[in-house]
């Protein structure tokens, strides 16, 4: 962990909470605590994790990045075992 007052220290978080209110908080009002909740929680599981594209995993979205990882895993163990 970096020092108080590093300005790197909470980009990442910083960078997905500006995300987050941007694209969902403040496009709409929310009636009750538990509308908001769902809001959100449909925004990060559905759109943020499965649809959005990241340009730290090289501009695809995180459920294509690691279905990616997965095979590729997959198909170094395969020649790993033939080898």
């Amino acid at each position: 962990m970096s020092r108080k007052g590093n300005c790197w220290d909470n980009a990442v978080a910083e960078s997905f909470f500006a995300t987050l209110k941007t694209e969902c908080v403040y496009s709409r009002r929310f009636a009750t605590r538990a509308e908001a909740r769902e809001a959100i929680f449909h925004f990060i599981e559905v759109f943020y994790n499965g649809q959005r594209r990241h340009s730290t995993l090289g501009y695809v979205s995180p459920m294509e990045f690691e279905k990616k990882f997965i095979e590729e895993k997959k198909n170094r163990e395969y020649e790993n075992e033939a080898a």
